[in-house]
């Protein structure tokens, strides 16, 4: 099937688990998640497919082994696609976003060294500030308080070299809009935005290298 948004009682299910996260409350309920929050989202993932990369659905259920909430079951549905892509539906809306939210060691070494480099970096520059025109945020998921170590205070990217993830991101409380095709439209505008950002992050950060077996 086409995908045609997300039904208004998605939403009412997000904002009554958010009341009630027992597995008595999601046994009672799952149909509706099956088919007017799971199934939508599955749809969009097919659509954007082609474009961007196969997507892959986070299971609703929440890790309890180190938290001291155990509430048993996460209140969105969130899933990536391609490469770099994320998009979440909860009680509060829809989000999505492109980038790397948290960048492995070695990952982060290389989009320093990037940063640091005249070229790459200031070519960075310029793509954070056109996807910030586009309406979406672009800046750090998480960020050192100071001058990572071997870079100086008063390097002219130290904002960026401060970063240990850089994502595009948008998001939109609910409307009408997110029980239709419109939906669609918001997250692909977010991911061809991110376009340039991806291209960079693949040319200069690239993926994490593979842990090394011990024998």
């Amino acid at each position: 099937m086409a995908f045609r948004g997300w039904p208004i009682n998605a939403l009412e299910f997000f904002e009554d688990l958010e009341e009630n996260n027992s597995k008595t409350f999601w046994e009672a309920h799952r149909q509706i998640y099956e088919s007017s929050v799971k199934a939508p989202m599955e749809e969009l993932l097919e659509e954007l497919e082609p474009e961007f990369g196969p997507g892959r659905l986070f299971r609703p259920y929440r890790d309890l082994r180190f938290s001291k909430d155990k509430a048993p079951y996460k209140t969105n549905i969130a899933a990536t696609v391609g490469p770099y892509g994320y998009v979440t539906l909860s009680a509060s809306g829809l989000g999505a976003g492109d980038g790397l939210h948290m960048m492995a060691p070695d990952q982060l070494a290389r989009y320093r060294q990037a940063v640091d480099s005249t070229l790459s970096g200031e070519a960075l520059e310029a793509i954070v500030e056109a996807v910030r025109t586009t309406g979406c945020t672009c800046g750090t998921c998480d960020a050192v308080k100071t001058a990572p170590k071997g870079y100086p205070k008063d390097h002219p990217r130290i904002e960026l070299l401060k970063d240990k993830g850089l994502v595009a991101w948008q998001s939109w409380p609910p409307g009408k809009w997110l029980s239709s095709a419109k939906a669609k439209e918001r997250v692909v505008a977010v991911l061809r935005a991110a376009d340039p950002l991806n291209a960079w992050l693949a040319q200069y950060v690239g993926g994490m290298e593979a842990p090394t077996l011990r024998r």
